[in-house]
Formats: C-alpha cells, structure tokens, sequence
C-alpha cells in the first residue's frame, strides 16, 4: 500500500537546476482517506524511508553524470581538425 500510494505522490522538482526534490505531500490524507488505509503512520514512516532513499539515489546519478559531462568536456572532447596548409 504504501509504494501505491507514494506512486500516487506529485513529484517535486527543482526549477533551475531540474533536481529531484522528492515528493509533494499535500494530498496524503486525501489518498489516505481515499484508499481506507488501516495504518496510516505506519505508511507514511515507509513512504518517507522510500523516498529518502530515492532522493539520495537521484542525486548519486546526476553527480555521476554532471562528472562525466565535466570530463568529457575537459577532455578536449570536440572534433580535432587537421589543416594542410603548403607554401
């Protein structure tokens, strides 16, 4: 129930730099109350381990991916042109 109801979340996005932010939470009650959840405080302390971990994740990958960028693009990774040039 609680993945279910956490897919259910909007995500929160960072507008500049598109980072993950996690989850809006302001409907939880409303699904809650939606889906009769039994144990509430029990799914929302899942929920909010989940998306700890998703944040954490998230943020992991794009650090891996801004290093490549950066990597790439200090490497000289254009094309390399040859001029022949007589006389």
């Amino acid at each position: 129930m609680a993945f279910f109801v956490f897919s259910l979340l909007e995500d929160n996005w960072e507008g500049m730099s598109g980072t993950y932010m996690g989850k809006t939470w302001n409907n939880i009650e409303y699904f809650f109350n939606l889906y009769e959840v039994d144990e509430p405080r029990t799914i929302l302390y899942i929920m909010k381990l989940y998306e700890s971990i998703l944040v954490s994740f998230r943020s992991e990958e794009a650090e891996k991916r801004r290093k490549a960028e950066k990597r790439k693009s200090s490497s000289g990774g254009g094309k390399n042109f040859t001029h022949n040039v007589t006389g």
